[in-house]
């Protein structure tokens, strides 16, 4: 049985120098425009600024479900 050898001339794909350095161009893929990156950002979760304290008082204690006795 005879098998063919593969053929390993991948298309050649363009490159440009930018100042972060050697970029391929890929065909059919555009890059972010900076709008994007901004919807993005828009979209994506809120984060505290400062480090928040925990809610473990009220409904969301949930030390006070493990108690054994009520009164």
């Amino acid at each position: 049985m005879s098998r063919a050898a593969p053929d390993n001339s991948f298309p050649q794909l363009d490159a440009e120098v930018t100042p972060t350095g050697v970029q391929t161009l890929v065909s059919g893929v555009a890059p972010i425009t900076p709008a994007q990156r901004l919807a993005m950002r828009a979209n994506a979760p809120m984060e505290p600024k400062k480090a928040q304290r925990p809610a473990d008082h009220g409904l969301f204690d949930l030390g006070s479900r493990n108690q054994i006795e009520m009164f």
